[in-house]
């Protein structure tokens, strides 16, 4: 499997708008447990595992087909061993524009031996169409009354914890600004901000309802509105705490920090090492299946 070599995803080094796999988000110390066999991942954040590795499959050269004047269609052969997963796995992304102005997002894959997957999309969205300036004022919906909570490593406890009178609770929206700089609250505290798993109301019975609105984020100043929906039963929401205007745009703009957000379906953090969450294993003869989309309009 190749790995990108165009230089601009080198010198930004950067997941934005990316596929992200083998394993989005983080495990434990980037260990795991697959068919009895413990198995030592990549540590590259806090020395967990992080988005499937240093050099996971955002970073890898898809082969492309476009499929019809709307939809195209990405694929990845990652072999046996790659970052250490087991199993030679077959993903493919597909990407489809839709009438309605949704941008709907299907993720597959497929494997000779038991692995573990978990993909997801990295878009980041400043729906103010300005990255010059943080996104804080855009006002935020997400369908949880649960989170999972984090230490100071941003690796998840265990712990699922209502977002009932916290910082965490955007069952009623609301701008960001309002409460991202609650440092007294110990979750904000540690992110700087928003990195955190919500427990999605629309997964029920291991089950998904993508025709449930899960989150939705809307800009005053443009006007432009968006809805999340899924099958998964979490979504990460990262403010984008990191931005430091160090990654500079094609128009010549440098992101500040919180110039966007992501709100990245998918199953919850560390989840191959918690046996009572949604399970991320996957074995020969079955079909990973991961339904994202995001639609767009105008209030």
């Amino acid at each position: 499997m190749q790995r990108s070599q165009y230089a601009d995803t080198v010198h930004n080094a950067s997941d934005f708008g990316a596929a992200i796999g083998q394993y989005a988000n983080r495990i434990n110390k980037g260990q795991i447990t697959v068919a009895g066999k413990k198995i030592q991942l990549p540590q590259n954040s806090f020395r967990h595992c992080l988005h499937g590795g240093p050099s996971g499959w955002q970073y890898a050269i898809y082969e492309g087909q476009q499929l019809n004047d709307s939809t195209l269609q990405l694929s990845l052969h990652s072999p046996n061993g790659d970052n250490n997963f087991p199993g030679n796995v077959t993903a493919t992304v597909t990407y489809t524009v839709k009438n309605d102005n949704t941008l709907d997002i299907q993720f597959e894959a497929t494997t000779d031996a038991e692995t573990v997957i978990n993909m997801t999309n990295n878009s980041y969205f400043n729906l103010s169409g300005d990255p010059s300036k943080a996104g804080t004022n855009m006002i935020l919906y997400i369908n949880a009354d649960n989170y999972t909570p984090c230490d100071s490593t941003l690796m998840t406890t265990g712990e699922i914890k209502s977002v009932y009178g916290t910082p965490m609770d955007f069952r009623k929206r609301h701008p960001l600004f309002e409460t991202i700089g609650d440092t007294t609250f110990t979750q904000i505290k540690y992110a700087n901000g928003y990195d955190h798993n919500y427990v999605l109301n629309t997964y029920t019975n291991g089950k998904g309802d993508d025709t449930k609105v899960a989150a939705s984020l809307y800009s005053p100043e443009s006007g432009i509105y968006m809805e999340v929906f899924t099958n998964q039963p979490g979504l990460q929401f990262y403010s984008g705490n990191l931005l430091s205007g160090s990654v500079v745009d094609k128009k010549g703009i440098a992101y500040p920090q919180r110039a966007a957000v992501c709100l990245a379906p998918q199953k919850y953090p560390n989840s191959p090492n918690k046996k009572n969450w949604p399970s991320p294993y996957l074995k020969p003869g079955e079909k990973y299946f991961s339904h994202v989309a995001y639609r767009f309009s105008i209030r």
